[in-house]
C-alpha cells in the first residue's frame, strides 16, 4: 500500500514540495518546527492555519467520547475521584486515537484505488467512493493528492480537476445526517485558490466507516466565498501570532 501522509501540522516548500520532515544535526530524520520553516522559508499548511479556529463538532465529539467511556469504565474499588477520571480520559483518547488511525486507513484505500492499487478490505471502500463519484460528477479523470503551496501557505488535495475538487472524510455516523461545518468551507476554499481551479465545484466525500456507504455533500458559492474570507483572517492571525515572515 502506498504511504498517505496526514497533512496536518505540516510544512511546503515555496514550490510546493511537501517538507514534512528534516534531517537534524544528529543525522536523525525529525518533524519540521517553525525555526526550521523560518530558516528554509517554508509555508504552513491550509489544516494548521484552520487548526488557529474552534471547531465545535471537534468538541462536542471528544465529550462524547469521554461520556461513553465514563459510562463504560465502572469505578474501582478505592480508586480515587482523579485516578476514576483519568483512567476515563486515558480510554478515550485511546478510542479518538483507534478512529483517527481507521479514518486514516479507509482514507489510504480510497487513494490507493485511483491510483490502480487494490486489495482485500479496501476494495469495498473504494468502489463505494468511485461510485458516488461517478453518479455527482460522470466518468472523468482525476489527479490525487497533488502538493501546492502559494507564497503564504501549502496543502494536498485528496482529489481534484479542472471542474471538481473534492477532499475525503471518514464518519461513524450514518452518511443522511451529514453536513458540512465552516471548516471544511474554508479547507475547500484554500484549496481551490491554491490549485488555481477558481471555477471548480467543491465537496466532501463522507465515508462510513462501519458500512463504507459513501456520500457528496457539496459546497455552494456562497458557502466557499466566506470560507476563503474566513481562512484568508486565520492566516494573517496565524503569521501575527507565529512571528513567521513572508
Amino acid at each position: 500500500m502506498a504511504e498517505h501522509a496526514s497533512e496536518n501540522g505540516h510544512w511546503y516548500d515555496k514550490d510546493g514540495t511537501p517538507a514534512y520532515t528534516i534531517i537534524g544535526k544528529n543525522g536523525n530524520e525529525r518533524p519540521t518546527t517553525l525555526r526550521d520553516a523560518r530558516k528554509l522559508g517554508l509555508v504552513p499548511s491550509v489544516t494548521t492555519i484552520i487548526g488557529c479556529a474552534d471547531k465545535p463538532q471537534l468538541t462536542n465529539w471528544k465529550i462524547d467520547q469521554a461520556i461513553l467511556s465514563a459510562l463504560t469504565l465502572g469505578r474501582m474499588e478505592e480508586e480515587t475521584e482523579k485516578e476514576y477520571v483519568d483512567r476515563i480520559k486515558e480510554d478515550a483518547k485511546e478510542q479518538a486515537k483507534k478512529a483517527a488511525e481507521r479514518g486514516t486507513q479507509i482514507h489510504a484505500w480510497v487513494q490507493d484505488g485511483f491510483e490502480r492499487i487494490l486489495h482485500g478490505e479496501a476494495e469495498q471502500y473504494f468502489f463505494s467512493a468511485q461510485d458516488t463519484i461517478i453518479i455527482e460528477c460522470g466518468d472523468v479523470g482525476w489527479i490525487c493528492e497533488k502538493p501546492f503551496a502559494t507564497a503564504r501557505y501549502g496543502g494536498k488535495c485528496d482529489l481534484h480537476n479542472k471542474e471538481y475538487l473534492l477532499d475525503i472524510k471518514t464518519t461513524d455516523k450514518p452518511i443522511t445526517d451529514l453536513k458540512l461545518w465552516e471548516s471544511h468551507f474554508m479547507q475547500l476554499a484554500a484549496y481551490r485558490k491554491g490549485l488555481g481551479i477558481l471555477d471548480a465545484r467543491c465537496g466532501i466525500l463522507w465515508i462510513n466507516s462501519v458500512t463504507a456507504e459513501s456520500r457528496l455533500v457539496w459546497a455552494d458559492e456562497k458557502e466557499l466565498d466566506k470560507g476563503w474570507k474566513m481562512f484568508s483572517a486565520l492566516l494573517d492571525y496565524w503569521y501575527a501570532k507565529s512571528g513567521l515572515e513572508v
